[in-house]
């Protein structure tokens, strides 16, 4: 029945009661009407796992994976397409592991010219170069007992790699200008967007390190194969984006249908941009397809 039918029918209701019963079903009546002309709200922003939203089947089997794992000492290989959420998957792994009241300390290999990097992760006494005015320690010794994650390990120039092989052996840093080594316990959580393997063969990274951090591997998914996470995702995206300039928006079908057949090559991180772009540009409440920017 329709909204001006049930009204019809509410008002003959009316006429065959009493005046304090018609009184009372006139006020309800009018409750009905403002809430059919009122503009419905966003939907409820999809529940997450340790900040990892997804219910297909691969986000399902990799929770599972990150609960053992989790349990574990040995270091952790995390693989997947940039933007997939490296990082998140390494930070659940550490919260749920007897280290989570520890450190998390992260660092992106690729970011740090390979002349600091020593420096950044080992640490570097007072006066051991040009600019070193005072004691670092290190993010291994900041991370002690804790976790660190080394994202885009397979940047990391060989000399360094072999450094880091090492630390991870010895279990034991050594700052730069210092004498002497120092005990840390540390899991490495290394993550990587590139092919490893590939990198072995070719000589760009070393076998044995491979193997020392390739001891539990989680892969991540691209966003492309993860069906309606990608709408899970994007109206969590789009609520959050929207609250905080207190607005309330939601995806049309027709914006949902376009946002699901996009390849997204940048994965997570490209949608939640997009959801960002399209709650400061669009009119709103409600996102049309013309909102949504060019391109996959």
């Amino acid at each position: 029945m329709g909204l001006e039918e049930d009204i019809a029918a509410s008002f003959e209701a009316l006429l065959a009661r009493d005046a304090d019963a018609a009184a009372t079903l006139a006020d309800a009546l009018r409750e009905r009407v403002r809430a059919a002309q009122a503009p419905a709200a966003a939907a409820p922003a999809a529940e997450s796992w340790h900040g990892l939203v997804g219910e297909c089947s691969a986000m399902l089997e990799l929770r599972g994976y990150i609960e053992k794992f989790a349990k574990a000492s040995a270091p952790v290989l995390i693989t997947g397409e940039s933007g997939t959420g490296k990082e998140r998957v390494a930070q659940a792994v550490h919260e749920l592991s007897p280290r989570s009241s520890m450190p998390f300390v992260a660092e992106n290999c690729a970011a740090i010219p390979e002349t600091l990097l020593e420096s950044v992760l080992f640490g570097h006494k007072k006066g051991a170069f040009t600019g070193a005015v005072q004691d670092h320690p290190g993010h291994f010794v900041a991370a002690h007992r804790g976790t660190l994650m080394l994202d885009e390990i397979g940047e990391m120039a060989l000399p360094m790699q072999a450094k880091l092989l090492r630390a991870l052996q010895e279990g034991e840093v050594r700052a730069v200008g210092d004498s002497r080594a120092r005990r840390v316990d540390v899991r490495v959580v290394a993550a990587t967007n590139q092919d490893l393997e590939r990198a072995v063969a070719e000589g760009r990274f070393r076998e044995d390190l491979y193997f020392r951090i390739n001891v539990l591997r989680l892969s991540l998914p691209p966003l492309r194969d993860r069906g309606e996470d990608v709408l899970l995702l994007a109206r969590r995206f789009l609520a959050d984006a929207a609250a905080k300039s207190g607005r309330v928006l939601r995806l049309t079908a027709a914006a949902e249908r376009a946002l699901c057949g996009r390849r997204w090559r940048g994965n997570v991180r490209q949608l939640q941009n997009e959801m960002q772009r399209v709650s400061a540009l669009a009119d709103g409440p409600d996102v049309e397809v013309s909102d949504l920017s060019q391109g996959d």
